[in-house]
């Protein structure tokens, strides 16, 4: 066809899907209204909230300490450091070849690691007292 272009094929297919289950989520939700059972009687006892046969005691919003937040932090910051050292490991052996400068450069980055988790220990961030 001499008015369809490339690009308007390589997209042809993505409209398509969309289209269909735009159509499709419609319909179901049209079928789900008109066949679904609907409640006999509304009682306050349907309005409450499940837990297990459990009934629920005090307030849902209690505050937590900082260190909660404070330990979950430092987690992820060491955490993502940690992600750093997936892809030194991987070229490891292949720079080892050249010299040895990949192994100072990885005991530099422990050593701040260590100096941070050092650091976070003396000033007692880690302590759940």
């Amino acid at each position: 066809m001499p008015f369809m272009s490339q690009d308007f094929l390589a997209y042809a297919a993505v409209f398509v899907v969309i289209t269909i289950s735009l159509i499709l989520a419609c319909a179901l939700l049209m079928l789900n209204k008109i066949l679904g059972q609907r409640p006999v009687e509304v009682t306050k006892k349907k309005g409450e909230t499940y837990e297990c046969g459990v009934t629920s005691v005090g307030d849902a919003r209690q505050q937590f300490s900082v260190r909660y937040y404070l330990v979950g932090i430092i987690f992820l910051l060491f955490d993502v450091e940690v992600v750093f050292m997936y892809p030194w490991a991987v070229v490891y052996k292949q720079y080892l070849s050249q010299g040895a400068f990949i192994i100072f450069e990885m005991i530099f980055f422990v050593a701040i690691l260590l100096g941070g988790y050092i650091y976070l220990r003396r000033r007692g961030a880690l302590d759940w007292d």
